[in-house]
Order: C-alpha cells, then sequence, then structure tokens
C-alpha cells in the first residue's frame, strides 16, 4: 500500500482520495459515503412507484434515459419519519456500474478523513448491521458514521444488483 503522503503514481492518488467522503444527515446523525461513489447530486422529486417493491425503496426516476431506483435511507434505517422538503435531497451513485439514488435529509460537505481518524465500528444493536460500516470518521468535534455504500446496496436484503466482484 502506497504512504498516506505519497502522491506518484495512480496508486498513492487512488489511496489519498479513497478518504474523501460525502457528509449527509439522517435525522440527528451524520454519515459518510466514499465520494468516488457519487455520481451527481440533485433535489428530490417525484419517483414512479413500483409495485411489490419494498418500502425502502421510493420507486425510480427517468435518469437523461435511465431508469434509476431511488431508496430512502430514512425508511431503510428506520430513522424517524421521512419528510420530504426543500433540503431532502437525491445523491446518484455509481455502484458496479449500476446507477441508483439514495434519498437523504441534507448533504454538508466533503470530509477528508486519515486512517487515524477512522474508528472500528461498535458491536451494538444499530438500525443495520455493522458488516455495511467502514467505521466511525472523527474530525474535530464531528463524529461521522461510515457506510460501506458497495455492501449495503449489493445485499440480498436489498436486492438491486448483483454481489459486486472485488
Amino acid at each position: 500500500m502506497a504512504e498516506p503522503n505519497a502522491l506518484s503514481g495512480d496508486k498513492a492518488a487512488t489511496d489519498t482520495a479513497g478518504n474523501e467522503y460525502l457528509a449527509f444527515t439522517l435525522g440527528k446523525e451524520e454519515y459518510g459515503i466514499d465520494i468516488l461513489k457519487v455520481q451527481e447530486i440533485r433535489g428530490y422529486e417525484q419517483v414512479t412507484r413500483i409495485a411489490n417493491a419494498p418500502e425502502f425503496v421510493k420507486g425510480v426516476i427517468n435518469l437523461r434515459g435511465i431508469i434509476v431506483p431511488i431508496v430512502d435511507m430514512r425508511i431503510k434505517f428506520r430513522i424517524g419519519e421521512a419528510t420530504y422538503d426543500q433540503f431532502t435531497v437525491v445523491i446518484i451513485l455509481n455502484i458496479g456500474g449500476r446507477i441508483m439514488g439514495i434519498v437523504v435529509d441534507s448533504v454538508s460537505d466533503v470530509i477528508t478523513l486519515n486512517s487515524t481518524q477512522i474508528k472500528a465500528p461498535p458491536e451494538m444493536g444499530t438500525a443495520f448491521s455493522t458488516e455495511y460500516l467502514i467505521g466511525l470518521g472523527t474530525l474535530d468535534e464531528r463524529m461521522l458514521i461510515l457506510i460501506d455504500i458497495d455492501k449495503l446496496m449489493s445485499s440480498a436484503e436489498m436486492g438491486l444488483i448483483d454481489k459486486i466482484a472485488a
């Protein structure tokens, strides 16, 4: 693995960029996902509901000719009532070549964390399995719950995409 400060070569640049997380809120908690998985951020728009889809799959949107499934993370993580206002956004993700969107309360910023700022997730009864967590990121007084969005979106319970090959 490349030295954290070494910027020579593609591998080192990828390692450095891999420590950037898009910070967003769900309820009172702040979460982070790998910025490299984010394609774009859009305002929430009405979706077309799909019959027999799980409750957390709000439906689909047509994004420049691509049909994109939209997952409401508040419903998925059982975080309060899902309300839609001017701050509600959809983060469009590219996971293993598949485009999908997640609805979050708001997006704040992009945060760079080094390995010393990321702690292992505690083993406790959380809204979702810790297997979908990278860890807890700390920056000054902030704490981000870092989600392994690849694992979460490719999990069998989501049913959105096949398991991503490592």
